[in-house]
């Protein structure tokens, strides 16, 4: 894991170095191409209905279509000296996802070698109830822009992959009912642990749009959990992109 900071940590060092220069040498003619109205750097923030994969019918069926993440980066874009519609993004951020569930309970301090997810129909539960996990992510992206002398006025595609180190992982429960779902008790339960949770995530990245907006996907490549931890469970996110590049 050392390595591996160590190199993504070099990478943007050199990006950085070279980010805010705006000229750029066209390959057919050897001119000077300005780009003022391109920044070297710049924020990507994005919002995304979230979604695993892999799940037993036991664990899909108490899913809720609430699950939501938010992703936020500093990237760094360095276009190709041959052509400027294409370059190189780089950067590091947050990425966070919160899958939801109805009438369920996952313990994640619980002391075997298997995260359990225990349905919770005939028994007490939580109202609002929520596993939320949180990663330090390296993105890298390979860009085109259909004109890249006016950024917010162009199509754009972005192909790429990041990876990520967790930093957080929660249950959260809000407002205890019966089996009847009658209100029993109005507070907030939260449980800290990920023993259980994949240190480590790598996926699959693309979007797609026009100007500042763009719609974006992303697939997990590993697991959610560690081996033996329980079923191949992948996270994807479909969402929406607000970024200059």
């Amino acid at each position: 894991m050392k390595k591996i900071v160590f190199v993504f940590t070099s990478c943007l060092f050199f990006a950085f170095a070279f980010s805010q220069d705006t000229s750029y040498v066209a390959h057919d003619s050897y001119k000077t191409i300005k780009l003022p109205n391109r920044s070297g750097d710049h924020l990507m923030i994005q919002v995304s209905s979230d979604h695993w994969t892999g799940m037993p019918d036991s664990i899909s069926s108490h899913q809720s279509g609430l699950s939501r993440g938010f992703n936020a980066y500093l990237m760094l874009d360095k276009p190709f000296r041959s052509s400027p519609k294409f370059s190189l993004g780089i950067g590091v951020g947050i990425s966070t996802s919160n899958i939801f569930f109805k009438k369920m309970n996952v313990d994640l301090k619980a002391g075997g070698a298997v995260l359990p997810f225990t349905a919770a129909d005939s028994t007490n539960h939580f109202k609002k109830y929520k596993l939320s996990t949180g990663f330090v992510e390296v993105p890298l992206e390979f860009r085109f822009m259909s004109k890249p002398l006016e950024p917010n006025k162009s199509f754009k595609i972005a192909l790429g992959a990041k990876v990520g180190a967790i930093v957080n992982a929660h249950t959260k429960g809000k407002d205890l009912q019966d089996k009847n779902n009658t209100a029993l008790n109005s507070y907030i339960e939260k449980e800290i642990g990920r023993r259980l949770i994949n240190g480590t995530r790598f996926m699959g990245t693309a979007r797609i749009g026009y100007g500042i907006i763009s719609v974006f996907g992303a697939y997990q490549l590993n697991n959610l959990l560690k081996d033996g931890a329980g079923a191949n469970i992948k996270l994807y996110q479909v969402g929406l992109t607000l970024s200059g590049l």
